[in-house]
């Protein structure tokens, strides 16, 4: 008995120190543009609170966004809902198009005062609204979002009310109204739980104000993938990558320059290969423009159709690995147009780089890469042109041989093979020389006064 009591109270002891235990609450921010990177952000932070020991007790999603992707929006709303632990969005200030979406997919909303929520229209790169089907399909996923939150009957009431009302949400997306809604008007309609001015604000609603707020950093590797996704960092790689393939066309073998080509290559296209947002079409592209350079370097000399195709080619892949296909609305030529200026900008970089190295102001090994330094000698069997017999012009001479039209004439004593310019000349006629072109002397008959 005495064995079992004190297991007992260790049982109860522990239990205490655990009902003890201060909540903890993971917080994510988004800031920015809803993308890839958001969803690789939102993914990180989900993994580290589910798995982290002891696990959190809650994620907060602080939202000030005019949304993005609204492919990344869905895959961010499908973890959220099959997330294990409660998920609460606190809009500060915005939370437009797929930013609604991730609101009406946490459990419970709440908005800073001023803020505003909806406006969820499928629009393309230029703003425009999509065809009706796409906005019909967009308004479904809206419409089944807040309507997995169920229905409440008030205290008091008879009649269930939706937690999150699916017309409404659907609503946000009909592009002749794009219906908004303020911080009062979405806690008057049910599309947010109240307000609050801070995150802490909104715990303190929850009941969770004393709980250990940790906000997600993102890792290194995010750090890093967000890094050269930049449109700086871009426009740098896109200088290394084709001033390289420009110094090794006109230099090959230099081996420097094309060591960071490649390593620029394999930098440029790092993220979207991470993030799953490469397509296969741009790889190909890419690979079929290297294949042109190589015959055109190695192969076929000059530069010709090869060359053309290859410069083409690895363009249109660095181009298209920056511009944004949405599953959802297809291209998105926002995307295109700041592709074109990240190219145009990387370019200009390129032209500039190379210009300035095989210049006089530049590194040496790349001047001396870049001139033509061979020397050409008699001792390696190279033969120049004569010029001495260009003193010849305007004197005269005899014929020693006829000339029909070629034969030789004798000039100060030196016997010379010439040419005639006109009609034939016989032998031991007065010639003078009118010219020497190509290491051979041309004469005419001068006639005898």
């Amino acid at each position: 008995m005495h064995i079992k009591t004190i297991l007992i109270t260790v049982a109860v002891v522990l239990a205490s120190l655990i009902s003890l235990r201060a909540q903890r609450v993971m917080v994510i921010n988004i800031d920015e543009e809803i993308d890839a990177t958001a969803w690789r952000h939102m993914r990180g932070a989900l993994h580290e609170a589910e798995n982290a020991t002891p696990r959190y007790d809650m994620l907060v999603v602080r939202l000030n966004t005019y949304g993005g992707a609204v492919d990344m929006a869905d895959s961010m709303r499908t973890a959220l809902m099959r997330c294990s632990m409660p998920t609460v969005a606190f809009i500060d200030h915005n939370a437009a198009s797929a930013g609604a979406l991730i609101v009406l997919a946490c459990d419970s909303a709440y908005m800073a005062p001023g803020s505003s929520i909806g406006a969820a229209t499928v629009v393309n790169g230029q703003g425009e609204p999509m065809p009706p089907k796409y906005q019909s399909y967009w308004s479904s996923v809206m419409r089944s979002t807040a309507a997995a939150h169920g229905k409440y009957m008030a205290e008091g009431d008879s009649v269930e009310r939706w937690r999150r009302d699916p017309d409404l949400a659907a609503e946000m997306v009909n592009p002749e109204k794009a219906i908004s809604f303020t911080t009062e008007e979405a806690v008057a309609n049910g599309l947010v739980d109240g307000s609050a001015t801070s995150v802490h604000g909104v715990l303190g609603q929850l009941g969770m104000e004393d709980a250990s707020v940790t906000e997600y950093t993102p890792t290194f590797t995010d750090r890093m993938m967000g890094f050269f996704a930049s449109a700086g960092v871009r426009a740098i790689l896109i200088m290394l990558i084709l001033g390289g393939l420009y110094m090794e066309m006109h230099s090959p073998g230099l081996g420097f320059a094309a060591a960071v080509s490649v390593v620029a290559t394999a930098l440029y296209f790092l993220p979207m290969i991470v993030t799953g947002t490469l397509a296969p079409w741009v790889v190909i592209l890419f690979l079929i423009g290297i294949v042109a350079l190589a015959l055109e370097i190695f192969v076929i000399p000059g530069f010709g159709i090869a060359g053309v195709i290859g410069i083409v080619a690895i363009v249109g892949s660095l181009l298209g690995a920056m511009v944004h296909t949405d599953s959802l609305t297809g291209i998105d030529f926002s995307s295109v147009w700041r592709a074109l200026w990240t190219l145009c900008a990387g370019s200009a970089l390129a032209i500039g780089a190379v210009l300035w190295l095989t210049s006089r102001h530049g590194p040496k090994r790349f001047q001396k890469a870049a001139a033509l330094t061979t020397e050409i000698s008699v001792k390696k069997g190279f033969v120049g042109v004569d010029m001495a017999p260009s003193a010849l012009v305007g004197k005269t001479g005899t014929s020693l041989t006829p000339l029909r039209p070629s034969g030789k004439v004798e000039i100060d004593g030196t016997a010379y093979d010439a040419t005639s310019t006109g009609e034939f000349i016989g032998r031991h006629r007065h010639v003078k020389v009118v010219r020497y072109e190509a290491a051979q002397v041309y004469v005419t008959e001068e006639k005898q006064q």
